[in-house]
């Protein structure tokens, strides 16, 4: 039943990762297990239907070859376009742990290599084309033949080598030597020789393929990618708090968290490591050395680095002993800042994700700042900054959109069976009960929409911006986030539960919330959203919850419940939205008289990302500056309302 599902593994989340060169202790009977499990629990699938089985081939073929540029179409087109006879075998392949046909794809995919390599010659030997375009790399085909392949990687190459030089001729031929060594990478993964290794491998890659064939939110995890997972949830990681980069000579240090053990350590932006508890790591990806570096919280780690000194262009080599420790993420948790208005502020709040672990949350790091700026200063308004925020953790989505609201249904839930759950604010305590705008764009996914979507369900808010992403779906994880759980070493499992809707019982999935107000950004004319993703699940609806009649509550604890929670409930608010029709005509006259704006929406529908005007949109923040000025428009005019003027 939904009602057993443990809230704090459920996700709302979409998160990008970086795949492991170290494969997964992952085996047959594992694979078993953890396919089983998925199918049990999913919103849609109870078994593998022919439709998911012939996606799963696809899907394999992609995991091996994602851009297409070893495969031609001839060598796959059997697992393109699969008989009965293979879909069977595929169906059965599952139930009696036989992965022939796989084990056969991963053959034509090593000789595919060795073709690939083979032409690498005469790609040394051509010249490059000019004038490539990205938007001719989306949605490739595959090539029919070695001729077009070899076309295909020239233009590749020419695209990449283009956007390198205009940094620097140096950058551009470090791109280069990157780009070469992670293709190396890949392919000795693939080729290798270890037959344990070989196995994992192809294994990883099937399950990869066989959560993607089910929605476009189930997914497999290796064990790198499962604690890179649970770093972007907790917003946290055990290690030195250092970015880097792969420098083929070494990872030079890109940024030191402040606080962190490497700040404390006195590492150094620009210092380069070259070993690692006294290992080379000269070679090695950049996921490697990572996980060379970071490790259990107060055990120690010795790095070798070269630095410049000042006034000195000879490196010279230091030892860094370092003491690891729990690093929290706090440039990525929660940015705050505010802007004087009449009497008091606008309070700017820019959420990153949806995050909790034993300590804190993004709720209660929300509180924090709204108190402690409410001790100092008058409140006209805030703007609730959730671009780009693309989830996290169900409950943190429900106590966020509780600080702006009094008692009521936030969000409801419902699994493949159609059991329905409420999730509600019950305490009736709010943090922040005046003028209200969440910036949303085409990037605000999941828990993200979950708020701005209730807040205008209830008229509590004016969403701004653009539509958002279009995730209507939740995710259990195989690991509890709230705690220190250690990772499977056959990897981590998010499966897709069931879909979610806001209190008027519209979903997300597809469609978006969308903008009360329009404030074109960044990401305005570019195809982005669930509607675009592989197998999304389809929209519908519920009936609205706006009066709640506590029937997902057994009956033994429905009454009692009824007399705590039915005073103080949320009520539909008209207050705001009274006001959309002069806020909508004043931002739009601004934006047309805005010359700067003008150039930059003209830009991005050319998709001239590189110009003047989106160079100048990015150091500003247009779009924010914008809603700040409809924020003033709102803190202005309720504040006339509450004063009864005219």
């Amino acid at each position: 039943m939904l009602k057993k599902l443990p809230f704090k593994l459920i996700l709302l989340i979409i998160i990008a990762l970086t795949i492991s060169a170290k494969q997964p202790n992952l085996t047959v009977k594992d694979m078993k297990v953890k396919t089983e499990e998925i199918l049990k629990s999913h919103a849609n699938f109870k078994k593998i239907e022919p439709m998911i089985a012939e996606r799963i081939l696809k899907n394999f073929v992609d995991e091996l070859d994602p851009n297409k540029t070893y495969f031609i179409e001839s060598d796959i087109e059997k697992w393109l376009y699969p008989s009965d006879e293979i879909i069977n075998a595929v169906i059965e392949g599952f139930k009696s742990s036989n992965f022939s046909v796989f084990n056969e794809i991963h053959r034509v995919m090593i000789d595919a290599i060795n073709r690939r390599n083979k032409l690498e010659t005469e790609l040394s030997m051509s010249g490059l084309p000019k004038d490539v375009k990205p938007e001719e790399f989306k949605d490739m085909k595959w090539t029919n033949s070695k001729r077009e392949l070899l076309t295909r990687l020239l233009r590749i190459k020419a695209l990449q080598l283009d956007s390198a030089e205009k940094v620097s001729e140096e950058c551009k031929e470090t791109i280069s030597q990157v780009l070469e060594k992670k293709k190396i990478n890949k392919e000795k993964e693939i080729t290798t020789k270890d037959s344990e290794e070989r196995k994992a491998f192809i294994l990883s890659c099937l399950l990869k393929s066989f959560c993607h064939s089910l929605d476009s939110h189930t997914d497999y995890f290796t064990p790198f990618e499962a604690n890179q997972f649970m770093m972007q949830v907790q917003q946290k990681l055990s290690g030195i708090g250092a970015q880097l980069r792969d420098n083929l000579n070494g990872f030079m240090i890109m940024h030191v968290i402040d606080g962190s053990p490497a700040k404390l350590a006195n590492l150094k932006t620009g210092d380069r490591i070259i070993a690692v508890n006294s290992e080379p790591v000269i070679g090695l990806d950049i996921t490697e050395a990572v996980e060379m570096i970071r490790g259990e919280m107060g055990s120690k780690v010795n790095l070798t680095i070269m630095r410049k000194l000042d006034d000195d262009q000879d490196e010279h080599k230091f030892d860094i002993e370092i003491t690891r420790s729990e690093v929290v993420l706090e440039e990525t948790r929660l940015e705050k800042n505010f802007e004087p208005f009449g009497d008091g502020v606008i309070l700017n709040l820019k959420l990153f994700s949806f995050y909790q672990d034993s300590k804190s949350s993004s709720s209660q790091d929300l509180k924090n700042a709204i108190d402690n700026y409410a001790k100092k200063n008058k409140i006209k308004a805030i703007i609730l900054d959730l671009r780009s925020n693309t989830g996290g953790l169900l409950p943190q989505a429900v106590e966020v959109a509780s600080l702006f609201i009094s008692k009521g249904i936030v969000v409801s839930i419902k699994d493949s069976s159609d059991n329905l759950q409420h999730l509600r604010n019950t305490d009736g305590k709010t943090t922040f009960d005046g003028p209200l705008v969440v910036l949303v764009n085409k990037a605000s996914a999941s828990a993200s929409e979950i708020v701005a979507g209730t807040l205008q369900d209830y008229g509590r808010a004016i969403v701004v911006g653009e539509e958002t992403f279009g995730k209507g779906s939740f995710q259990t994880f195989s690991l509890d986030s709230s705690k220190n759980a250690k990772i499977n070493p056959s990897g981590e499992v998010k499966v897709t539960r069931g879909r979610y809707y806001t209190v008027s019982g519209k979903s997300p999935q597809l469609v978006g919330v969308q903008a009360d107000v329009k404030v074109p950004g960044i990401l305005s004319e570019l195809d982005i959203g669930e509607k675009f993703s592989k197998y999304p699940l389809e929209n519908d609806e519920i009936s609205p919850n706006f009066d709640d009649d506590l029937s997902d509550i057994p009956l033994i604890h429905r009454k009692r419940l009824s007399l705590l929670y039915k005073h103080n409930l949320q009520q539909k608010m008209t207050t705001y939205t009274q006001y959309l029709d002069i806020l909508g005509t004043n931002s739009k006259n601004r934006i047309e008289n805005n010359q700067n704006y003008q150039s930059f929406l003209t830009d991005i529908k050319l998709k001239n990302f590189e110009s003047k005007s989106v160079e100048l949109f990015n150091q500003s923040d247009i779009q924010l500056l914008e809603t700040m000025n409809i924020a003033k428009d709102l803190a202005y005019l309720s504040e006339i309302n509450d004063k009864g003027f005219d």
